[in-house]
């Protein structure tokens, strides 16, 4: 068990960082881009009672596609891309799955990836550090909330005009953006797929300090807004849930694939971007601590 604390790395950047706007990120050598919605510093209630500051950062508007996580998978194992000066070095890509995580529906036209475990999500984006030096990663628990509140909570009677769930998927993810947005610009929060968080589950969310606790990196990572498969009171703001080992059960692998769940079509991720962009030491040292 390891116990490590990024409290300088994760919110030390400016609570006045409120001048952020909106882009899209093309990612170089390719014709895939995403776009990133600036959200604004402020205060909310992380959990049902605890009262929290969040500085301004950027989020992801959309779960990260098939389409831009396939790259990664794809990528050659050739020190090409190039990483950006002092960046990381390259990064090597996923072992192929031996089953269909697309559930028969393909990997273009923007449906979430998903069944990578917590290890995988977070490789993607030493990846995309090293393809355009910027420097992306999961949200917080309290990043995450914050950004799906939004300001308020959606209202459980207008739930399938915001997200894919047990009522209305027929049982199978959709292709990101099909739904409204909440009042920030951000598209599925709630439901079609679960998404990764830094943090490793604790019972009491609201009793963590404001950085994420990292315990172990195979276990009990934690996943945010509930999923396609899940009924109406599952997909809500505060909906958490463990990684289970019973996602990674058919994995034929001895050990385990530490890039796959081999039985969790219903969990994938979004991205943030901090305000303030770290140092290549502090990058580099984020990732070495959460990857190796």
């Amino acid at each position: 068990m390891r116990r490590l604390v990024f409290s300088s790395l994760l919110f030390s950047y400016s609570l006045l960082a409120q001048d952020l706007k909106s882009y899209q990120q093309v990612i170089p050598q390719t014709r895939v881009s995403f776009d990133m919605v600036a959200i604004p510093s402020g205060s909310f209630v992380f959990g049902q009672t605890k009262k929290t500051q969040v500085s301004a950062f950027w989020m992801g508007k959309t779960e990260v596609t098939y389409d831009e996580y396939q790259l990664f998978f794809e990528e050659s194992r050739d020190p090409e891309p190039r990483p950006p000066k002092e960046g990381p070095d390259a990064v090597t890509r996923p072992s192929p799955p031996y089953i269909d995580f697309t559930l028969g529906m393909g990997k273009v036209g923007g449906f979430p990836a998903n069944s990578m475990q917590q290890y995988g999500a977070i490789m993607y984006c030493k990846w995309l550090y090293a393809k355009t030096g910027v420097f992306y990663r999961l949200p917080t628990e309290i990043e995450w909330e914050y950004a799906c509140k939004a300001g308020a909570e959606i209202p459980s009677k207008d739930l399938a005009d915001y997200a894919w769930f047990q009522g209305n998927s027929n049982e199978k993810y959709h292709q990101v953006g099909q739904k409204k947005p909440n009042a920030w610009g951000l598209h599925d929060m709630l439901g079609n797929v679960s998404e990764w968080v830094l943090d490793h589950f604790e019972s009491d969310p609201t009793a963590r300090k404001d950085s994420p606790v990292f315990i172990d990196k195979y276990a009990d990572a934690v996943v945010r807004g509930g999923n396609y498969q899940d009924p109406a009171n599952l997909v809500r703001s505060t909906a958490r849930m463990a990684a289970d080992p019973i996602w990674n059960r058919r994995d034929p692998q001895v050990p385990k694939s530490i890039w796959w769940n081999a039985d969790a079509p219903f969990v994938g991720f979004r991205i943030m971007r901090p305000a303030k962009q770290p140092s290549a030491t502090e990058i580099n040292s984020f990732f070495e601590k959460y990857l190796n």
